[in-house]
């Protein structure tokens, strides 16, 4: 369903905070000073001035934050449901609007509810068709789902999941082997974050990563401020395992994961020796076939070599007994 994003005002931020110092600060030393005597023949505290200035000056710094808009439009489907993510990274002024499309006006005696959670929060009516709620974004105990309800005829709602900026790591693992170097990359795509850290997973335990105290095994690379780099160096089967890359934002934290493999050098080498090994026992049974039909051929060619022998044997005993039989006869 359509999403808008409406008007977005940035203000400053001054060197002590959010917004400017005011105006009272910034008067010259001469006309501060005839104010405070001014007050003081009055009968006025200089402290009590100076006090409110302050509370000022708070108060402004509050107010003077990114102002955003986000507004879905309602589709008056019953029982249809929008998402919407919204991403924050630093103290924000925010509205988040729930507007029935204009062909759904003829819904009557629409009951609105808005909450965050569980619970049921204040709203406004912008226009007949239009509920919002307004908050001040300043750390992320402010973070989370906030939903719109329109009950009447027919049930819709919207949600709003207000976030920290997520990083981009990598789905699949890295593959490397042992002795070689692995690089892994995270990236946080249009947010600035304050900081970066690097995390590996021992069990359920993370163990952060400082390059400088183990300098020969990691090297972490900031090549720009929402790109940071890993190199691990001289992998091991030590090194296989999940790593987390940690961003800093100013509402809060946010990780990538990344997964390491870490193969040894034999892992590839199995299957070219399965292959040898096949080839090994096919060229061997070829040798022992070749070999027993040889020893089958040469012991049938003895046989009929023995078998001719006994025949003209035979031949010639017969032969012999018919020569002495025609003798005695004669």
């Amino acid at each position: 369903m359509p999403v808008r994003r409406r008007g977005e005002r940035q203000w400053e931020r001054g060197g002590g905070g959010w917004g400017t110092m005011p105006a009272a600060f910034s008067g010259n030393r001469l006309g501060r000073l005839l104010l405070l005597l001014c007050l003081s023949l009055s009968g006025g505290s200089p402290t009590d001035l100076v006090s409110q200035e302050l509370k000022q000056a708070t108060k402004e710094s509050v107010s003077n934050v990114t102002f955003v808009e986000y507004e879905v439009l309602l589709p008056g489907v019953s029982g249809t449901s929008i998402e919407k993510n919204v991403t924050l990274d630093s103290a924000t002024r925010i509205e988040l609007s729930c507007r029935l499309d204009n062909k759904y006006s003829h819904l009557k005696s629409l009951q609105v509810i808005w909450k965050r959670g569980n619970e049921t929060i204040r709203h406004i009516n912008k226009t007949e068709n239009s509920w919002s709620i307004q908050l001040r974004i300043l750390d992320n105990s402010n973070l989370g789902s906030y939903s719109c309800t329109l009950k009447g005829e027919e049930e819709i709602s919207a949600m709003f999941h207000l976030q920290v900026p997520t990083i981009e790591g990598k789905e699949k693992p890295i593959v490397s082997y042992e002795g070689d170097t692995a690089v892994m990359i995270c990236k946080s795509s249009g947010y600035t974050p304050i900081a970066w850290t690097w995390y590996m997973t021992n069990g359920s335990e993370q163990i952060a990563l400082n390059d400088s105290l183990l300098a020969d095994k990691y090297a972490i690379n900031k090549i720009s401020a929402n790109v940071t780099h890993l190199k691990i160096l001289k992998l091991t089967k030590e090194d296989d395992g999940v790593y987390w890359c940690e961003a800093a934002f100013e509402l809060g934290k946010s990780k990538g994961k990344l997964m390491l493999k870490v193969l040894s050098f034999m892992v590839p080498l199995k299957p070219f020796l399965a292959i040898v090994a096949e080839a090994v026992i096919l060229v061997t049974v070829v040798f022992l076939y070749e070999i027993y039909s040889k020893k089958k051929e040469k012991h049938a060619e003895d046989e009929k070599e023995f078998d001719q022998v006994e025949q003209l044997k035979s031949e010639e005993s017969n032969g012999l007994e018919n020569s002495s039989t025609r003798q005695r006869k004669t």
